[in-house]
């Protein structure tokens, strides 16, 4: 009866959807540009052109980043990025759900040999949070986790610093605006775990960098990141 009441509709072209998205037909799905190999094995970055080997990018290559692998399931762009500047902007939760499995799928296919112990989130600032009323890295995480029959902690990082938004920055203005922003939490049980961190878009990825070079130096094993988008 809800259904019959507020119809589950495309969030891109309106028409009703199937199973098992709830706001994102097929069609919108497919002219989203997938981010498929080749692609940097570190950081995730496509490569354009034939590469039938082992791929680090320029970037990488020149400074080895602190996770030890990230992952994004589709470009920014298309139905994916308006639906995500929803969730951040417009408080749009009900889209976590399609979102949370866009990346499970991308875990099961990148991921699919590793183990994790825990998922975890880049978090907001308490300021940010407090304006917004929620993290909409977490809410990703959660319901990943979820999936993931995984426990979620939020508590794993926390951000200690007010950083501005990273849109319109260069790649070292990124990275010099995150330097220091995160800590690991008080409690934080990280040494020698395994940790899935999630992220909404990395763009150069300066902010997971940081996240994970604070997980990693209070002893994380393995950090891998997520996210649903690549800038």
């Amino acid at each position: 009866m809800l259904n019959m009441i507020y119809p589950e509709n495309c969030t891109g072209c309106g028409i009703n959807t199937s199973a098992p998205f709830r706001y994102f037909c097929w069609e919108c799905l497919n002219e989203t540009p997938k981010i498929e190999a080749p692609f940097c094995r570190l950081c995730g970055d496509p490569v354009f052109g034939l590469v039938q080997h082992d791929y680090v990018c320029f970037n990488c290559s020149r400074e080895k980043p602190f996770f030890d692998a990230a992952r994004s399931a589709v470009r920014y762009d298309g139905v994916i990025a308006g639906a995500l500047r929803d969730l951040k902007y417009h408080s749009a939760l009900w889209m976590v759900s399609d979102l949370a499995l866009l990346i499970y799928m991308c875990v099961q296919a990148e991921f699919f040999a590793q183990k994790f112990d825990v998922v975890t989130a880049v978090p907001l600032h308490a300021a940010r949070y407090r304006a917004r009323g929620f993290n909409q890295s977490a809410e990703l995480g959660r319901a990943l986790a979820r999936r993931m029959q995984l426990p979620f902690r939020a508590g794993l990082l926390r951000r200690i610093r007010s950083t501005g938004t990273q849109t319109g920055l260069t790649a070292p203005q990124r990275t010099d605006n995150v330097c220091g922003a995160f800590k690991t939490g008080i409690r934080a049980r990280v040494k020698g775990r395994r940790i899935l961190l999630v992220d909404d878009v990395m763009t150069t990825g300066a902010t997971v960098n940081a996240c994970a070079k604070a997980l990693k130096r209070n002893g994380a094993a393995l950090v891998c990141v997520i996210t649903v988008a690549r800038g």
